[in-house]
């Protein structure tokens, strides 16, 4: 796929797709140097004003997303223009917090950010092309329809605790079409509506922290749920002539404006809410402190993390064929042996939280008791000492208590083992999966990578607070999507800034007209 020198619409072998000329990061950049550099004599207050959003268009490089919405347009009709800088305009709308319904008008009245969305005043966009952008990246239809009306649930949960899944076994079904046939299970997935709305993130957000270090290719990772309500009534509108006839309590079905919500539970507050569930999956970078989101997918609020968490997986090896995830982090969610089984067949070591209520569903084939954090317990009553992993026979070793401290011998030490070594002991892998992981439950390793699941959950409270998804009281599974992914981007822009920060960039010979940079 290039781009036709005569007419700048995207070629494709058979036939031409109809995108005007795409403006690529090298033009994007002479322009708006350019222009700033007038503007930093005319406007120096609000150049100033306005640094960091700056810096982070400059650094925003949308070349990547040219070949991914090229499809997305008719190969007939008057070619669609100036799609990569609406792109850039709406990554600085939601970094300023700004609606878009104001947007236009603030782009209008103001020069500085119209030159860094890479606009003149001439071809500016109006806010309908924007909603047809959004449109086309996420091709969904979600028009207003008719519906039963469904109250909010009674059933009052406990603290913490999450609603069950709606079929039970349907994480081990799903677990074993991916490791019979992923390629077909992946098949499934393509069609999802989300896909190109995905692959942009990952090329222009992911991507480019990786490039930047920000990254590694192989990765420790974590996924969790969070809470999406939706700004639409979750009671609908009648429009049947019941209450006309002095009926006010009907069945009959309502207009609903938001008809994909759904009602799921929030264990944080612990309450009932209408909208989606987003499931995302995050690292931390350690060098630079820094929480970063890797995949991103909104689903139906009453679905379990425990079946995202399988989707998510998958569609993560088909966005990031280049990047690894060595060990999955999750909480009790997703604490169920086909899980573990997945992740062993995608050679990703599992450090996920045991669920309390599973803690008796476990046999190995042992005369010691094991206890719930996969430990052996010596006769005597000591936890054994982990002696280390035997990779090649998928097993760990464990040695007598006594070898790692000293204690006294007690009546049962007589007859534990004869040998001076103590008594050795191994767990398979193969035994049980969700006791005997890779790296040991409960050891220093496992409880360093556990605590890095939180970086999930201050990924989940920048993009929907720092950044305003939860204020922002969007409709409908596209918009919503559309804004959680202009935030992601933003928190791996703020990242990919705060390394800049450490270089000379912000001195560097083209930026030296600016006042910041003085």
């Amino acid at each position: 796929m290039d781009m036709d020198s005569e007419n700048g619409c995207i070629k494709k072998q058979g036939g031409f797709y109809m995108l005007g000329h795409c403006t690529t990061q090298k033009e994007y950049l002479q322009f708006a140097l350019s222009e700033l550099q007038g503007l930093a004599q005319t406007r120096p207050e609000q150049i100033r004003e306005y640094k960091k959003a700056i810096i982070k268009m400059l650094i925003l490089n949308l070349d990547p997303i040219i070949p991914i919405i090229a499809p997305l347009y008719s190969k007939v009709g008057s070619p669609a223009k100036m799609q990569v800088e609406t792109f850039r305009s709406l990554v600085l709308m939601k970094h300023l917090g700004i609606p878009l319904n104001s947007w236009v008008e603030k782009l209008t009245n103001n020069p500085v950010l119209r030159v860094i969305a890479g606009f003149t005043l001439e071809n500016m966009p109006k806010t309908t092309s924007y909603y047809d952008f959004m449109d086309r990246v996420v091709p969904m239809d979600e028009k207003p329809a008719m519906k039963t009306f469904t109250s909010k649930p009674r059933k009052k949960l406990k603290k913490g605790e999450k609603l069950p899944p709606k079929n039970p076994g349907i994480v081990g079904k799903l677990v074993e079409k991916v490791i019979t046939d992923e390629e077909r299970f992946m098949g499934h997935l393509a069609r999802r509506p989300e896909r190109y709305l995905q692959k942009i993130f990952a090329r222009v957000a992911v991507d480019a922290s990786v490039n930047m270090g920000l990254i590694d290719e192989s990765v420790p990772a974590s996924g969790d749920g969070t809470c999406l309500e939706t700004g639409a009534s979750s009671y609908g509108v009648k429009v049947c002539s019941c209450i006309k006839k002095g009926i006010y309590k009907c069945n009959c079905d309502r207009k609903f404006s938001d008809p994909n919500a759904t009602w799921g539970w929030d264990s944080h507050n612990e309450r009932y809410y209408y909208g989606y569930t987003g499931y995302f999956i995050s690292t931390y970078s350690e060098p630079f402190k820094t929480d970063l989101p890797l995949y991103l997918r909104l689903v139906s609020a009453s679905r379990h993390d425990s079946v995202s968490a399988i989707f998510a997986l998958a569609e993560f090896r088909e966005l990031y064929p280049n990047l690894h995830i060595n060990t999955f982090i999750s909480d009790s969610a997703s604490d169920n042996y086909p899980t573990y089984k997945l992740l062993d067949h995608w050679n990703m070591n599992a450090v996920i939280a045991l669920n309390n209520r599973n803690t008796g569903n476990t046999k190995y084939p042992s005369p010691l008791r094991i206890d719930k954090d996969g430990v052996p317990i010596c006769p005597a009553g000591y936890p054994m000492t982990k002696g280390g992993p035997c990779p090649g026979r998928r097993r760990i070793k464990w040695c007598c208590p006594r070898k790692g401290f000293t204690i006294n011998p007690f009546p049962a030490c007589a007859s534990c083992s004869k040998s001076p070594y103590g008594r050795v002991f191994y767990t398979k892998f193969d035994w049980d999966l969700r006791l005997f992981t890779r790296i040991v439950r409960g050891s220093l390793s496992w409880k360093h990578l556990m605590n890095k699941r939180t970086a999930s959950e201050r990924v989940n409270d920048r993009i929907l607070q720092d950044y305003g998804v939860e204020d922002g009281h969007s409709r409908g599974k596209k918009r919503i999507s559309f804004d959680v992914t202009l935030a992601a981007i933003n928190v791996h822009l703020d990242a990919q800034f705060k390394v800049l920060s450490l270089s000379n960039f912000f001195h560097s010979d083209h930026l030296l007209f600016l006042p910041f940079a003085a």
